[in-house]
């Protein structure tokens, strides 16, 4: 759930370039040549006109790959088998990273929960990450990275894996501003622990099923309650609501993954008290009880940044129409993504040429 409009995969037939048979009668494709396999790896790319990845880096290739057809990993990276990998998202809008380094930090300390150690430093990490976007010409996207524990074999322990891996990819995807209002159910799907919850690792069976339930009954997506009754999150995003009183909440961070968006919206939304809109804004633990009578709600999330959420069970929030603070809240943050201050948004140097580092970004420089 990446944002309010998400268009499908596109699938189609003339893609699905694998025979079928059955029993003893399907016959296995043994490919001769390296030459050959490449030739049907580019099969798919070649009736597409606009490429949705342009670009992507990896640390086992060394460098940035243009062609989609090689945007691979290995199969034996313990990401791939094991999920022993983490990831994290930035923006790009308008040629603008925004909140890189926010979304950095948490990728690190993901990374440390997780007990995988960086190939690169922090600083090296950053230049890769902007000299991708540079590389990629893409202007309006999402950024998109992770860290593995890397390639090695097929066993539990990463012992045997000589070095962490990082790969990033850059992905052509148009979004906007959300004002439609959507429907979100209560998940049945367990939720995670608070060691993996405050955790983004790659580990997203959960999630996925979670949405896949809510899409199942005709909603866009669901709401995690905790073992304890309180609200948790969405599938992806964080979740938000606005009482009768005119109070911003947003359930504690505690057992959650802290979304970046969601607690810039939490320094932002002050200027709202501020000018007298609303109460007050805090984090606090919410019952189910307390939310469903809310007189808004939204999600918050990256691509979002804010989606108005207008019926919970089939139930109406509020007068079941997207609230007047809703959009207040979405216009704060929307303002803050295309032109905050430099501290949240930074500045891609693109360059024309698609060959070699960009001017002034050499490797592990400080961008």
């Amino acid at each position: 759930m990446e944002n309010c409009n998400p268009s499908s995969d596109q699938k189609s037939d003339e893609n699905a370039t694998l025979e079928v048979g059955s029993g003893s009668d399907f016959k296995v494709h043994v490919f001769s040549s390296s030459s050959e396999l490449l030739g049907k790896l580019h099969e798919k790319w070649s009736s597409v006109k606009k490429k949705p990845y342009p670009a992507m880096y990896s640390s086992i290739y060394g460098g940035i790959i243009l062609d989609p057809a090689m945007m691979v990993i290995p199969i034996d990276d313990h990401m791939v088998h094991r999920g022993h990998g983490v990831f994290d998202t930035a923006i790009i809008l308008d040629g603008y990273l925004y909140e890189l380094d926010a979304h950095l930090d948490r990728f690190l300390r993901s990374a440390a929960k997780a007990r995988i150690s960086s190939p690169f430093p922090r600083l090296t990490l950053r230049s890769i990450l902007v000299q991708l976007t540079a590389a990629s010409q893409c202007k309006k996207g999402t950024l998109r990275y992770w860290l593995s524990a890397g390639p090695g074999n097929f066993l539990l322990s990463p012992a045997g894996c000589p070095i962490s891996a990082f790969y990033a990819v850059v992905i052509d995807d148009d979004f906007s501003q959300c004002k439609k209002g959507v429907k979100v159910i209560t998940s049945t799907i367990p939720i995670k622990s608070p060691l993996f919850a405050t955790m983004k690792n790659v580990n997203y069976l959960p999630n996925v099923l979670s949405v896949m339930e809510a899409e199942d009954k005709g909603a866009f997506a669901s709401i995690w309650v905790d073992e304890e009754g309180f609200i948790a999150e969405g599938p992806n995003v964080n979740v938000a609501f606005i009482t009768n009183e005119k109070e911003l909440i947003l359930p504690s961070f505690d057992k959650i993954l802290s979304g970046c968006t969601a607690k810039r919206l939490v320094e932002l939304a002050p200027k709202l008290v501020e000018q007298g809109h609303l109460k007050s804004v805090k984090t606090a633990n919410l019952t189910v009880q307390e939310a469903k009578g809310a007189a808004e709600m939204m999600y918050v999330g990256s691509t979002l940044p804010i989606l108005p959420i207008i019926m919970w069970d089939e139930q109406p929030i509020g007068d079941g129409k997207v609230g007047d603070l809703t959009m207040a809240l979405s216009d704060l943050l929307w303002h803050d993504m295309v032109a905050g201050p430099d501290t949240q948004r930074f500045f891609v140097p693109y360059t024309n040429s698609t060959h070699g580092s960009p001017r002034g970004l050499e490797k592990g420089s400080h961008c």
